[in-house]
């Protein structure tokens, strides 16, 4: 279909005026009727977050999202684009993209004046109607609204009383559009109260210039809540004028965070195929899990989903790693594997005071670690259950020969960089046990994951050093060092 070029062509159409907020809510409306999905990507927020969102557009309100780090908050915002039509006509050569027929602007409104319905008309694509900005401290009110600019006013000689002379910032030249800010928090109180005026009055006044601009936009924000930053503070008055607050969250279940894990994560490697073993995925995940559980991470600064999806895309390269210098064309990806990924976790949480002073690494170490346990009792039987006689008399069956082998003073190494099973099969009954409960493709991962069970459950020593794990007996560590009397 051709689109009209000129004032008239766009009048002969029927094409007809709408704010923003109106075209939102009626494509809204149109996509929840026709059972579109409206936010593809967007998981574990279907019952809660996106119904607050879509509330939120219905109402044709500003709005914010609040939420700890990693909660798809600037994604969330980035896709109300696909709700705008995909094309809009302004004025040609406008910066303030005018409507054709209620320009708002001095150049526009002088455009229709002088050229009636000659007046060229521009078509923008809805990518180019959302803009956004990151709040840091040095942000003005001329980036965000605009200033005065005596270079135009000198070269144009015009007087600084003519609305010719004025500069727009980025709110302005998103007119008709979506406007965003991430991280709210972080703009100082006085750029913040330039904002209230837009987001009440919905104009802009720059400098106590005598002409304002009836804007179009929608603002939308993002931040932290206000009781868990440091950082700065929403201005009462500003958050006030936000007509809706909805609140994301991390995701409620494991099956919801393995999705979103399974849909972020790169994992097509060339060259090398590698395997996941179940029980390597389910630690991936619940290494997260325990990080929002751990006493030594700071849970008011929250742990991105960033860390499952980057934890398995470590793993991953680990493997791939370990195929390429073997000369492989397939790998299987192990628990060793899960602790060579351990860069992947001290970048992505913040520590208490106590984790200070432990440090990222032996945190690291630990979360990894209690996120291998969990799996293992989920799918070994508990070495310290004793509700049960008879239960506990198989569950130390289960483990004996194992726990009696190490100590007998028997030691074995495990590197992530390891060919195959050749170290753990000479351990009695580990094997065995590994095969009674993981996929006999997988047990090698599984005769891992039973050591480090045992390790985390005190039943086994384990040292760390020169890229291998050892593990050993424990009370014989125990005493290593002790003089004899």
């Amino acid at each position: 279909m051709r689109r009209a070029r000129t004032l008239g062509e766009l009048k002969a159409s029927g094409w007809r005026s709408r704010s923003v907020r109106d075209e939102l809510r009626e494509n809204l409306i149109a996509g929840l009727r026709e059972g579109r999905d409206l936010w593809p990507g967007i998981l574990g927020y279907g019952k809660t977050v996106l119904p607050q969102i879509e509330n939120a557009i219905l109402s044709r309100h500003d709005f914010i999202l609040l939420g700890l780090r990693g909660q798809a908050k600037t994604r969330l915002l980035r896709m109300l684009v696909n709700l705008l039509d995909p094309w809009l006509p302004a004025l040609e050569g406008c910066e303030l993209n005018d409507d054709p027929l209620a320009p708002i602007s001095a150049r526009g409104r002088r455009l229709v004046e002088e050229r009636q319905d000659d007046a060229p008309v521009a078509w923008i694509p809805r990518e180019e109607r959302y803009r956004e900005k990151l709040a840091t401290p040095d942000v003005t009110i001329a980036d965000l609204l605009g200033d005065i600019d005596p270079i135009k006013a000198a070269s144009r000689k015009l007087s600084l009383a003519d609305e010719d002379v004025l500069h727009f910032g980025i709110i302005p030249r998103t007119n008709r559009g979506i406007f965003a800010i991430n991280e709210l928090p972080d703009l100082s109180p006085r750029i913040q109260v330039g904002l209230l005026n837009i987001l009440e009055e919905r104009d802009v006044q720059l400098r106590g210039f005598p002409v304002r601009f009836p804007l179009d936009v929608l603002l939308v924000f993002s931040a932290n809540p206000e009781d868990y930053t440091h950082r700065g503070a929403i201005i009462t008055p500003l958050r006030d004028r936000i007509a809706s607050q909805v609140m994301t969250h991390y995701p409620p279940t494991p099956e919801i965070s393995r999705a979103i894990t399974d849909q972020e994560a790169w994992t097509r490697r060339d060259g090398v195929e590698i395997r996941v073993p179940e029980i390597v995925r389910e630690a991936i995940e619940e290494v997260a899990i325990q990080a929002r559980r751990s006493e030594l991470v700071d849970q008011a600064s929250g742990v991105s989903v960033r860390l499952s999806i980057a934890l398995l895309e470590n793993v991953l390269s680990n493997a791939e790693r370990r195929a390429h210098r073997l000369g492989q064309r397939r790998a299987v990806a192990r628990i060793a594997d899960l602790f060579a990924a351990e860069s992947a976790v001290t970048g992505k949480i913040e520590l208490v005071f106590e984790g200070e002073r432990e440090g990222p690494a032996a945190v690291a170490d630990r979360i990894l670690g209690d996120g291998v346990l969990a799996v293992f009792l989920r799918r070994f039987p508990a070495p310290y259950r004793a509700s049960k006689r008879k239960q506990a008399a198989v569950e130390e069956d289960a483990y004996k020969p194992i726990v009696d082998w190490f100590a007998k003073g028997n030691r074995v190494s495990v590197q992530d960089e390891d060919a195959g099973l050749d170290g753990l099969t000479k351990i009695p009954g580990l094997a065995d046990l590994a095969r009674k409960h993981v996929h006999a493709e997988d047990l090698e991962a599984g005769c891992e994951l039973v050591l480090e069970g045992l390790h985390r459950s005190s039943l086994l020593a384990k040292e760390k050093g020169d890229g291998q794990a050892s593990y050993g007996d424990m009370l014989k560590r125990m005493f290593e060092g002790f003089s004899e009397p």
